[in-house]
């Protein structure tokens, strides 16, 4: 299996080549069109800021490919918030994958504090579990650190609540998308990358 890591100007991307390579996967880390087309799962991890982060998507053409995959793509934080429709950080049109709006939180007691940072945890609801999380139990906790969000949608697979509930994860077609860190959350986060890898 080919396995295409999105090369970008976003922070944090080496924990997700780590965590791939803990399940016994060497990816590519690439901005080659033909490679991400190629791949047969491609990541879009990152942090970052998005409006220098589409600057740079847009200036390689990558926001044209990344549009075009036909194979599963993951996003992962600003990932997820880039593969949306538009970011309130720095005014930004985006992907349009999932038609939303990132919204910046707005803390509403004393406490709230932004950014989001540390261990949270998810919720389903009712209806049929994304094949993303597969196995991951009601209320695991998993690792977050963001000061935008994704509201909830017509494609929120799993929420998170901080401040407000929100949208923890993504999912539409092959699209899919979270808000946390898998890579940098433990045994639950591990088995969201292997089933991700195993769709």
């Amino acid at each position: 299996m080919k396995v295409a890591v999105v090369k970008y100007n976003a922070g944090n991307i080496r924990s997700v080549i780590n965590a791939l390579r803990r399940l016994g996967v060497e990816p590519v880390l690439t901005d080659d069109a033909d490679e991400l087309r190629g791949a047969d799962r491609v990541l879009f991890p990152g942090q970052g800021e998005a409006r220098q982060a589409m600057t740079y998507l847009r200036h390689h053409h990558l926001d044209e490919v990344l549009r075009s995959l036909t194979q599963p793509v993951l996003g992962i934080c600003i990932g997820q918030q880039l593969l949306c429709s538009h970011s309130e950080e720095g005014d930004t049109p985006c992907l349009g994958i999932f038609p939303a709006v990132v919204r910046r939180f707005q803390p509403r007691r004393h406490e709230d504090k932004v950014p989001h940072m540390g261990w949270n945890s998810l919720h389903f609801g009712e209806g049929a579990r994304s094949p993303l999380l597969r196995g991951i139990a009601e209320e695991a906790y998993v690792y977050f650190v963001h000061s935008y969000y994704v509201p909830l949608c017509a494609h929120t697979a799993a929420t998170t609540d901080y401040i407000l509930p929100f949208s923890a994860a993504l999912c539409r077609d092959n699209f899919m998308a979270t808000q946390f860190h898998p890579e940098k959350s433990g045994d639950v986060g591990e088995r969201i990358i292997q089933n991700f890898l195993d769709l």
